[in-house]
């Protein structure tokens, strides 16, 4: 009985490898195509391309709100979504259509600065985007002039 056993296995086991296919034989032109298309669609991806990424306000007194629109092209292969924008600080706040942007399409963005600090005073706003890089960076910057009153550097005492 235990020969017989042992027989069988030796049998399937001899029926099974002998049976393996070439693993090339099974590779078709089509199934490249297909997997080559995959690749390739996944490597597209929008360009977030900007007029410019920096402005300068110039010279603007302490406490006037200011902004800027930035324009913006999607230069790449796929629609464009703008996630989020952030600023370095809650005296800037930006503001973006939600809708995506087709290859070739434009957008912008207003960015709005209340005017806070002294003397320069530069903002990055981060984006969040469907890009290659996943952020993009714009900023502003403006020379504040302090209100009458105000010294630099040292608090205002009162008597």
């Amino acid at each position: 009985m235990k020969k017989s056993i042992l027989m069988l296995a030796a049998i399937a086991t001899l029926a099974l490898t002998s049976c393996k296919d070439n693993a090339a034989d099974k590779v078709s032109d089509l199934n490249v195509e297909v997997a080559g298309d995959v690749v390739a669609s996944t490597a597209k991806f929008p360009v977030m391309e900007f007029v410019e990424l920096e402005h300068d306000f110039g010279t603007i007194d302490q406490g006037t709100n200011v902004e800027y629109l930035f324009k913006f092209k999607n230069t790449g292969d796929a629609p464009l979504v703008v996630v989020d924008a952030k600023s370095s600080c809650g005296c800037t706040v930006p503001t973006w259509s939600r809708e995506s942007i087709p290859p070739g399409g434009e957008g912008e963005m207003l960015v709005k600065f209340n005017g806070s600090g002294q003397n320069q005073v530069s903002k990055t706003v981060t984006i969040t985007a469907n890009t290659k890089n996943g952020k993009e960076l714009i900023k502003i910057k403006a020379f504040v002039t302090p209100k009458a009153g105000a010294v630099s550097g040292s608090p205002v005492q009162a008597n």
